[in-house]
């Protein structure tokens, strides 16, 4: 089964483009014949001579530049490339305002993004979902972004649709992010199965620390974000497969993962990462990498360096829900993707201990496990969490908190009000995810 990649705006495109570049060279790297060619079945369709890979994806700006990098590059690799009419750019751009893409620029270019769409969902023997890829940041990615989606919602409505997020840096890049956050999460709450979500700070991080990237480019951050997301959709057995690739990814993915339509925020952990120089010098067992991932999970922490080894699981009446103090990280649902060697040794039972879950869900229903023997990225071993947990309630309380603090000032709102926003949207968009963050908050 085929998943339709929308690719939404400049960190869209961008993550879009290595993502592909990432499965790609997995699935050539000279790997067991079935994993290819499940793998080139879900990402890409072959033109008639065969010979080429071309992508499942629409790309759509209101700026033609980054699409026009992303085609050239794509077909420069020699390995695959985008279709030649399934992309849509404009000659402005949003400026960077979620209503001027939401209100203006998505209905006057629905009908030719809706069609490209059309076109790529009817070229897949079997349709797995659509996963559209944006930023939450900017004017077109999030504003455009979610009216695309919208539409996609309204079209296909029993469709699986994953919308994969990135979120700003705190520190910021555009001064209205957070309104723009807001009104795009708010809006994705309802039309979404699931948001998968990728924060600039942590990935910043791994760069830094674990990649030792000196100077770190867009282009490295997206690279890691791939790396990430390549780990989850690629190819892997799951308990009901009986021994042939899963054919759903997405639905897989929603149905362990997003089982209440008030928990869809999911975050992502990949253990090891390093420079691909130390990779020949390191050895790896699944004792250790399993150890690691799980106290990543259950303390936050996104990356093996700087774990707090002093978070412990307890009881569920114990434990406390602050958005302040470092506590533990209780998660709703966990799905742990192995990959490598003697991955069928490995003993996961330590994700299966119901003190890392809520108490109203049993742990054999909120853990899932899927394995594949073939090495991911040039990792002999690698592991990969899904978690539906309260990982992102702090970042998400922070955004809405700072949007808030701004909108109680009146900052910009005219902006927004003279493109079709009014302040009632606003309020919606707060009281709807003031519901969310409650939601894991109380998660225990």
């Amino acid at each position: 089964m085929s998943v339709v990649t929308v690719q939404l705006g400049q960190c869209g495109n961008q993550v879009g483009h290595e993502l592909f570049d990432v499965v790609c060279a997995d699935a050539q790297d000279g790997q067991r014949k079935a994993y290819s060619t499940a793998s080139c079945e879900r990402f890409f369709h072959q033109t008639t001579h065969g010979a080429d890979l071309v992508a499942r994806a629409v790309l759509v700006d209101m700026e033609p530049k980054v699409i026009n990098q992303s085609i050239s590059r794509a077909a420069k690799s020699g390995r695959w490339r985008y279709g030649e009419t399934s992309h849509f750019s404009q000659k402005q751009g949003s400026g960077n305002n979620w209503a001027n893409g939401y209100c203006v620029h998505g209905p006057r270019h629905r009908d030719m993004v809706e069609e490209l769409v059309r076109r790529e969902v009817e070229r897949c023997d079997r349709l797995a979902g659509l996963m559209a890829m944006m930023s939450v940041a900017g004017g077109t990615g999030s504003g455009v972004g979610t009216y695309v989606t919208q539409c996609l919602r309204d079209i296909y409505p029993s469709t699986f649709i994953l919308n994969h997020l990135t979120w700003p840096y705190g520190t910021g890049e555009v001064i209205v992010q957070n309104y723009n956050s807001v009104l795009t999460l708010a809006h994705l709450y309802k039309l979404s199965d699931a948001i998968m979500v990728h924060e600039n700070d942590t990935v910043h991080r791994i760069c830094s620390q674990l990649l030792n990237i000196k100077h770190i480019s867009f282009g490295d951050v997206n690279r890691v974000i791939a790396h990430q997301l390549g780990s989850v959709l690629q190819p892997a057995l799951t308990a009901d497969s009986h021994g042939v690739y899963s054919r759903n990814p997405l639905g897989e993915l929603v149905s362990s993962l997003a089982c209440h339509p008030e928990y869809k925020l999911l975050s992502v952990s990949t253990i090891p990462q390093m420079p691909s120089a130390s990779i020949a010098y390191s050895t790896f067992s699944w004792p250790g990498l399993l150890k690691h991932l799980r106290q990543m999970l259950i303390s936050n922490t996104k990356m093996e360096e700087g774990i707090d080894w002093q978070v412990r699981p307890t009881a569920g009446s114990e434990r406390t829900s602050s958005l302040t103090a470092p506590s533990f990280n209780t998660s709703l649902a966990n799905l742990l993707i192995l990959r490598g060697k003697d991955v069928y040794s490995a003993e996961t039972g330590a994700f299966e201990d119901p003190a890392l879950y809520t108490s109203w869900l049993s742990s054999q229903e909120a853990f899932n496990l899927w394995k594949s023997p073939v090495p991911f990225n040039k990792y002999e071993k690698s592991a990969t969490v899904v978690s539906n947990s309260q990982a992102l309630l702090r970042p998400l309380d922070n955004i809405v908190g700072k949007a808030w603090n701004m909108f109680a000032s009146r900052a910009y709102i005219h902006q927004y009000v003279k493109f079709g926003i009014s302040e009632e949207d606003f309020l919606d968009s707060f009281t709807s995810l003031e519901q969310v963050i409650s939601s894991y908050s109380q998660l225990c």
